[in-house]
Parts: C-alpha cells; structure tokens; sequence
C-alpha cells in the first residue's frame, strides 16, 4: 500500500482527505489511501513516522510549516528561500521538503491581477504568507506586512496603521491568516473596510466558507474577491506530482 497524509492541528476542516480519496477513487488507485494525522505537537511527527512505514508522501499546514524543517533531510530551492514547507516526500529514508503553495498562489492568484495593482498589504507573517510573500517578489510587486504586534521594520506595519491612504495605495490585500475559517467564520482581519473601492483585489487563503467575511466587505465596496480554494487545488495536485516523481 502507498500511503499519504496530512499534519497540521486541528484538522477537522480539512480538504485534502476528501481531495485525494475522490481522486484514487476516480483513477482506479486501488493501493493508494489518504488520512488525515492531526498532531497537537511538532514533536509527535517522528512517531508518526516511525509508526507509518508505508508513508510516501505528507502534506503540511498550520501551524507546523516552518516548525516541520528541522525533520528534514532536505529542501528544494523554493523550500529553502520561502523557509516553508508544506509538501514532503518520503523515500528511502529520505525526507524532502517543498514548498508548492506558491505556485498554487501564482497560478490562481495572476488572473484577476490589473495594470494598477502594483502594490500589495500581507495580513499575517507565518508559512502560508511567506509563500505569497515569495511570489509577490517574483512578480514585482512591492507589499507590507500586517500583523498585530509592531515592527520598527519598513516592509511591517499593524493593523491600527492602515487608513484610507494604505489601502489606496496598496490595493491589493491578501488574508494570509486563518481569520474567519470555519467554524469561527463571524471574524475577519480589523481593517477599515469602508475605504474599499473597486481598485482594490482582496484575495483570501481561505477557502471554506467559500466567501468569508473578509471577502464579503470587499465585494460591498466593489472590489475583485477571489478565495483560496483553487490555490488549495493546485498545490494538491503539484504535491502529487512531487511525491510520485522518479
């Protein structure tokens, strides 16, 4: 048998389980399963894979995509630069660490990208958002990070220093938190919605609810909105990709 999980705490919410049994299921592959390990410590992670020989490959999300690292044989490049992981493969022995939110990010995030949206506000400062961080750079788009604790850096701001001037002139904002995932949906990131427009692009990481309160104040003040569920897609299946590579 050919097993493949995912880490993360809690997991109770989780895509990926529903994903990739469709998927063996749809494919015909029989000696393929998926299962979910919700671990409440990083360090319950040699356990498990001590206890799952038949492991090939885990997907990794919050809070342990960075915590994950030092489990590791190796990185790949993006791995290493971004200082995230959210894809291992396993062979031999061998733990090899990928980072394949970004192009997961890249690919859903470059469609409903406009001429003026040069400039981008990061809400958050964990895995998930150094993802969207490497990429932005890629792109050439400048941004700040915003999170709740300040900062004497110049590329990190807090939330209280977002006003009407920040959001005109960086109109793109990317939820890179877990604010408003389900089941605490009725929270959203403390931004002053009511300076939106339609120049602006929120894009939110989350993707369930499939409009989350973040996105719903964009949308009311005319902005594009786009939720994380096709970047979730496309990381699933470049993880797949990357764990049954030769």
């Amino acid at each position: 048998m050919n097993e493949y999980g995912l880490i993360g705490y809690p997991l109770q919410h989780s895509f990926s389980k529903k994903y990739f049994t469709e998927k063996f299921e749809r494919e015909g592959l029989k000696d393929c399963y998926f299962e979910l390990f919700p671990l409440e410590f990083i360090g319950d992670f040699s356990v498990l894979l001590r206890d799952h020989p038949d492991l090939n490959g885990v997907a990794v999300t919050i809070p342990y995509k960075e915590q994950v690292m030092r489990y590791l044989t190796s990185t790949d490049k993006i791995a290493e630069q971004t200082g995230a992981v959210n894809c291992i493969r396993i062979k031999g022995g061998h733990l090899k660490g990928y980072n394949t939110d970004t192009a997961g990010f890249e690919r859903s995030f470059i469609p409903l990208l406009q001429k003026h949206h040069t400039k981008a506000l990061v809400l958050g400062s964990g895995g998930a958002s150094k993802a969207v961080q490497y990429i932005l750079k890629k792109l050439g788009i400048t941004f700040l990070i915003v999170t709740r604790q300040r900062s004497e850096s110049s590329f990190h701001i807090n939330y209280e220093m977002v006003n009407d001037a920040v959001l005109h002139e960086y109109p793109v904002i990317i939820n890179c938190t877990p604010l408003g995932m389900a089941p605490d949906d009725n929270t959203k990131p403390p931004l002053p919605y009511q300076y939106l427009d339609r120049r602006n692009y929120l894009y939110d990481l989350v993707y369930k609810p499939e409009e989350t309160l973040f996105l719903k104040e964009g949308k009311k003040q005319g902005a594009l909105v786009k939720n994380g569920f096709e970047m979730l897609v496309i990381q699933a299946e470049e993880n797949w990709r990357v764990w049954n590579e030769m």
